[in-house]
């Protein structure tokens, strides 16, 4: 847990770096215009639906409707859509926590192709699709507990996260030789649920993503430096 900490520290304090900076307005620059994209699209199905069903009056219910759900599936999807959209630039991210702390192994490291990004991307979201859908029918029994629901959202997303952020910062070394991966399980899930954590909080889970990418970098690299010892 002392490692986790000191690596959420020292991404914390890179907040500033421009580089790091550059990475996390791309982010939520084209995560917010993807919802915005969703809202507008809606918002014409809406009223096309309000139109087929004689209720279109022109008092702006469709328009109303979209806001409503591009607001509720903001809230329900935000952390898969960031996460599925800093999959493209997590290269900048682990670069730089790199370049400033670790730029020994920077060296070795290999550039992911554009076409490896897409389908590891493309994998993360289907598996986070996937295991949270399948978590919907149990936090749906366990609504009334107030908790339970929540808790098992989390708990589905502390396992996804960890693997996916080890992953943004292992791939770059990935070899036949190091085909093991550099983090416990313990590990992972405890930083992947700190990330989860953080991505309930408003206005912080906008930093959420790139966070969990440069604790990340320090997890993964502390941990190949103590293999090598």
């Amino acid at each position: 847990m002392t490692s986790l900490a000191r690596a959420l520290a020292l991404s914390i304090g890179q907040l500033r770096d421009p580089a790091i900076r550059r990475v996390l307005f791309k982010t939520l620059g084209l995560t917010l215009a993807l919802f915005a994209a969703l809202g507008w699209a809606a918002s014409f199905g809406f009223q096309a639906a309000l139109e087929w069903a004689g209720l279109a009056d022109g008092s702006g219910w469709g328009a109303l409707l979209a806001v409503i759900f591009a607001l509720t599936a903001g809230w329900l999807l935000f952390r898969l859509v960031a996460l599925a959209v800093l999959q493209f630039f997590a290269e900048d991210v682990v670069r730089a926590v790199e370049e400033r702390h670790y730029p020994d192994e920077a060296a070795l490291a290999r550039t992911i192709p554009f076409a490896e990004s897409l389908r590891h991307s493309t994998g993360a979201t289907t598996r986070a699709l996937l295991a949270n859908a399948a978590a919907l029918p149990v936090a749906g029994l366990l609504t009334p507990t107030g908790i339970g629901a929540p808790l098992v959202f989390w708990l589905v997303n502390a396992v996804l996260l960890g693997r996916e952020l080890q992953d943004m910062v292992w791939l770059r070394y990935r070899t036949e030789a190091t085909a093991r991966a550099p983090l416990a399980r313990p590990t992972r899930f405890l930083l992947g649920g700190a990330i989860a954590a953080l991505l309930a909080v408003p206005f912080v889970n906008f930093l959420a993503p790139v966070l969990g990418a440069a604790a990340a970098t320090h997890l993964v690299h502390r941990r190949m430096r103590s293999e090598t010892l």
